[in-house]
């Protein structure tokens, strides 16, 4: 029998320094972390109420022998880009006979890769964690609890909040559904979560929404789906009207941003719902403007169509468009580089997400390349090291060189300057007075761009060129430019350090 006064310590183990983490970015607001662990914050909330529960996030706070010794269980939750550190938390554990519970995405797809784990509770934990916790309490839980179950998620429970400081986090994450209607061949999210989308009820959405407001937050929210909009009739009839009236009610204490596929750009209705609701910024797998490339990954919305003239849709609807690219498909020819280059120039993609093609454990695309017998290891999760886990097609120091070339181009002072230029011609924000509040935050991270930025950097006069055009021309987007010129100082400290890697050095390595 377990005793009622059970001690967990949810532990959220560190990412490496990617374009992902924003972490150069964030010094500018003195934040910590971009996003709390929504998993785990998740998880909490369902562990039993009388349990005493910590929480350390590694990416805000250092995790402690003292931490660990507190616990009865260590409970462990992360992504693939965070193994490293997965093996660090388990190894400490283990040194001090603490025992671990280990879920979410990096375990449920590759567990067997970790030893010294007593538990792994894998899958969604609205069906795997009640048995963990009836076996536990009865002095006999398992090793391996595993389900390949899509349960409904009307009843998932609010996050716990008050396991964080919020202070030290750019934004609040929420999550509405799980799954994607699409199956393209590269992904891991049907393997995850499905290819129906679940969504949770509007009463639970703005359950949710009231308890960030609760806690006092006012900013940005994230809500995480991998396709907000794989169920478009629920969230043009139920979900989006209520969350519009709520954020009326409260004056628009919220932003929104989230991941859409590009077919957006086709419903007039839903796009201008989810203005009206609050949302400015959007995720896009855009992947490839290589027609033939699309179609070897099955990217069904992009397929026979204008990207480009797409993406300035969602601009022109007071969407800043973040995108997703990818380079290394066996159909890319040697001009996939330049290409790519002039797309992200043309469309005006100011966050522009550049990976090489990975295969994830147990995507179609890992067993085509298993059964080809091209496969080499496991991705590493780690957009910025230029490791891939597959024999290319094409050669591989060319693609390694033309993949640098993008980098060091896209996020180069001019280049990047410009592409916020050419976003500015086409953003259109909506016209409803929603002018944030004014916070100590935003008054630093002005000054120390100025002085970071207009200053100190190389650049400076692109930078000082932007913000007196925008000033003029453009003057409601003028913190926005600010803040996308904070985001490239981030992306250019990234490309800096992984640049100085010798093409040969990492062809030797591969």
């Amino acid at each position: 029998m377990i005793d009622s006064k059970v001690k967990i310590l949810l532990v959220y183990p560190q990412y490496p320094d990617t374009f992902w983490s924003f972490k150069h970015a964030l010094r500018f607001i003195s934040k910590k972390a971009a996003l709390p662990p929504l998993g785990l914050l998740t998880v909490a909330a369902m562990l039993p109420a009388e349990w005493e529960k910590k929480l350390v996030d590694m990416n805000v706070t250092p995790l402690t022998d003292e931490d660990i010794k507190w616990a009865d269980y260590v409970f462990i939750s992360a992504m693939v880009v965070q193994r490293d550190s997965v093996k660090e938390v388990i190894s400490s554990c283990n040194r001090l006979n603490t025992k671990t519970v280990a879920g979410g995405p990096l375990f449920t797809t590759g567990y067997d890769e970790f030893e010294g784990v007593d538990h792994f509770v894998l899958g969604e934990a609205e069906v795997t964690l009640s048995p963990f916790l009836e076996d536990l309490a009865r002095g006999k839980a398992r090793h391996l609890y595993e389900s390949d179950e899509r349960p409904e998620i009307d009843n998932t429970p609010v996050p716990l909040w008050p396991l964080i400081n919020m202070n030290q986090y750019s934004s609040m994450s929420i999550q509405y559904s799980r799954g994607c209607p699409f199956d393209c061949e590269f992904c891991d999210i049907v393997l995850l979560n499905g290819h129906k989308p679940r969504t949770k009820n509007k009463e639970q959405m703005i359950a949710e929404l009231e308890a960030l407001y609760h806690h006092d937050w006012r900013g940005g929210v994230f809500i995480v789906d991998d396709n907000f909009i794989g169920n478009k009739k629920k969230l043009k009839a139920e979900t989006l009207p209520v969350i519009i009236e709520w954020s009326r009610e409260k004056k628009y204490p919220f932003s929104y941003f989230t991941e859409v596929s590009i077919n957006l750009a086709d419903d007039e209705g839903l796009m201008q719902l989810m203005a009206d609701a609050g949302f400015d910024r959007l995720f896009v797998g855009i992947e490839t403007p290589n027609e033939e490339s699309l179609l070897e990954c099955n990217k069904l919305p992009n397929k026979g169509r204008d990207l480009t003239a797409a993406v300035k849709i969602l601009q022109n609807h007071g969407f800043e468009v973040q995108g997703g690219f990818i380079v290394g498909f066996d159909s890319d020819p040697v001009s996939i580089f330049k290409s790519q280059i002039n797309f992200i120039q043309n469309s005006g993609i100011v966050t522009a997400m550049v990976g090489l093609l990975n295969a994830p454990r147990g995507t179609r695309l890992y067993h085509r390349l298993k059964k080809e017998d091209r496969l080499l290891t496991d991705m590493s999760g780690d957009n910025t090291d230029y490791s891939i886990n597959f024999i290319p097609k094409m050669n591989y120091e060319t693609l390694i060189s033309g993949y640098r070339n993008i980098l060091n181009t896209i996020y180069s002072p001019r280049q990047y300057y410009e592409r916020i230029s050419t976003f500015l011609k086409e953003y259109q924000p909506p016209k409803v007075n929603r002018v944030p509040q004014l916070q100590f935050k935003h008054i630093k991270g002005f000054v120390m761009s100025i002085w970071v930025l207009g200053f100190k950097e190389k650049g400076r006069r692109y930078y000082w060129k932007l913000l007196i055009s925008t000033l003029f021309k453009h003057p409601r987007a003028f913190p926005l430019s600010v803040s996308l010129s904070v985001f490239g100082f981030h992306f250019r400290k990234v490309t800096e350090r992984i640049s100085s890697t010798r093409i040969e050095d990492i062809a030797s390595s591969a």
